[in-house]
C-alpha cells in the first residue's frame, strides 16, 4: 500500500498505549492519528479518523471495549490488547485479527500487526467475523447494560430500568426508565444476551422485563395480554404465555 495505514490506540493504561505507539513507531507503514483511555473517546476518534487498525483493550472505564465497537458502524480492523485470557482468548483468534495478552512481546505485536496489514492489503476483511465475536463474547453472561448512540451522544441503560422492548424490523425500541431507545438489532439476537428469568419474550415483537409486569389478562378468546405498571398493554402469542406460565408459577 502506497498510503499509511492510519491506527487508534484505545486503552486506559497509559504504559500499555506507550508500548504499542513505541513499537508502531518502527513501522514506517504505519501513522498513529489518535489514542485515548476510553470508550466515549475512542469512538468519537474513530468516526472522526476512520482508522485502518485499532489496538483496542476490553476492560475500560466507563464503557468496555465490546461496547465500544457497537457504536460503530463501519468498524475498522482490531487487535485485541488485554490482560484478561477467560474463555474468549481461542474465539479472538478466529474471529479478531488478532488477541494480545498483555503483557505481549514485541515479537507477538509484530506478528498481529502483520497479520493486520496482510489482511488490507488482501482487501478481504470480515466484519461479520467480528460481529460473531463480540456475540460470542456476550453469552458467556447475561448484559446488565445496554450502549446506544442517538443524538450524537451515548447513552448506558442499565438492563434493570428497561420496562419492555420491541422490535422494529432490523432494530429494536428499548423503552426504559430513562426513556426511550432506537438501536440496530434483532429482537433474537438481544433476547439471546438477556437473564431469561427476568427477560421475557411474550411475543415475536416483545421481550417484558418481569420487574414492570403488573398483570396477565385474558383478550377475547384463548388470547392475553401484558399490562405494565406503567399500563402499557402488550400482545401474547401461545409460547409466551407458555413461558410466563412457567415462570410466574
Amino acid at each position: 500500500m502506497d498510503k499509511k495505514i492510519k491506527a487508534v490506540i484505545i486503552d486506559d493504561e497509559k504504559l500499555a498505549r506507550d508500548i504499542i505507539a513505541k513499537y508502531l513507531s518502527t513501522n514506517n507503514k504505519i501513522q498513529v492519528v489518535g489514542e485515548c483511555s476510553n470508550g466515549f473517546e475512542g469512538a468519537k476518534i474513530i468516526s472522526e479518523q476512520k482508522p485502518d487498525i485499532v489496538f483496542l483493550d476490553i476492560q475500560m472505564p466507563k464503557i468496555n471495549g465490546f461496547e465500544l465497537l457497537e457504536l460503530i458502524d463501519n468498524p475498522p480492523l482490531v487487535i485485541f490488547t488485554t490482560a484478561f485470557d477467560q474463555y474468549a482468548i481461542k474465539a479472538f483468534e478466529v474471529n479478531a485479527i488478532d488477541y494480545l495478552l498483555k503483557p505481549f512481546s514485541r515479537q507477538r505485536f509484530d506478528e498481529a500487526l502483520q497479520k493486520a496489514i496482510n489482511k488490507l492489503n488482501s482487501q478481504n476483511m470480515s466484519v461479520q467475523k467480528l460481529n460473531s465475536l463480540n456475540e460470542l463474547y456476550k453469552k458467556e453472561e447475561f448484559l446488565n447494560r445496554i450502549v446506544v448512540k442517538a443524538n450524537h451522544k451515548i447513552h448506558i441503560i442499565p438492563t434493570d430500568q428497561i420496562r419492555y422492548i420491541e422490535a422494529q424490523d432490523d432494530y429494536v425500541m428499548i423503552y426504559s426508565e430513562l426513556g426511550k431507545y432506537l438501536k440496530q438489532k434483532t429482537l433474537k439476537s438481544l433476547a439471546d444476551q438477556l437473564d431469561n428469568n427476568q427477560f421475557i419474550r411474550i411475543h415475536r415483537s416483545y421481550i417484558i422485563n418481569l420487574n414492570f409486569l403488573k398483570q396477565l389478562e385474558l383478550f377475547g378468546k384463548g388470547s392475553y395480554k401484558v399490562i405494565t405498571k406503567e399500563g402499557a398493554k402488550l400482545p401474547v402469542s401461545k409460547s409466551g404465555y407458555a413461558k410466563l406460565k412457567e415462570v410466574l408459577s
